[in-house]
């Protein structure tokens, strides 16, 4: 059986997940994660062709092929996954890490053996960002994950909240894909 770095859980509703990040700089407790069960067909496609490449699974962190990547739309994955808020921070203890279908470890576990293994401490296991610090602490600050609520149990207002914050987004990305649209062809202006 093929064993796949990178590959999760949540443990709290069992959804399918890709570690971004193990560890963040100044947290080893966190982790930064990308749910695939919501991402658009091109997106999830070329997400896990990728996280099945050589490249990945010899990378120490999957977020470093990902800033090397494209999706096919052209965007580098990193950033567009950033941008659009598809990167989610959690807790390392509520990842299960799955290199197989029959074998899982708690990512906290796993950064602890890795950790020992290396002869560092859990808060050195992060990667040295090569780029600036900055864009990482940027990444990672996403937003904390919070267990989602059903629309029924959700007030009229944090339901409203809701619906305009899926607006920002959806206008957000009509106006990226109509930019997109002129420099492919000004005459339509």
């Amino acid at each position: 059986m093929v064993e796949l770095k990178h590959v999760g859980r949540v443990k709290a509703n069992g959804k399918k997940c890709l570690v971004a990040y193990r560890t963040l700089p100044g947290d080893a407790y966190h982790a930064v994660i990308i749910p695939t069960e919501n991402l658009p067909d091109s997106y999830h496609d070329a997400l896990i062709q990728l996280v099945e490449s050589s490249s990945a699974q010899d990378s120490y962190e999957f977020a470093d092929v990902l800033s090397r990547s494209n999706f096919p739309d052209g965007s580098t994955m990193l950033a567009a996954l950033h941008t659009q808020g598809r990167m989610i921070r959690v807790p390392t203890s509520d990842i299960n890490m799955t290199p197989t279908l029959s074998e899982s470890i708690s990512l906290d576990e796993l950064n602890a053996l890795i950790a020992e293994q290396r002869g560092v401490a859990i808060d050195d296991l992060h990667i040295q960002a090569q780029s600036p610090q900055a864009e990482v602490k940027e990444i990672v600050e996403v937003k904390d994950i919070t267990p989602p609520k059903n629309e029924e149990h959700m007030t009229t207002e944090e339901r409203a909240a809701k619906y305009r914050s899926e607006a920002d987004r959806l206008y957000k990305e009509a106006a990226k894909l109509r930019k997109m649209a002129l420099e492919l062809d000004p005459k339509e202006k």
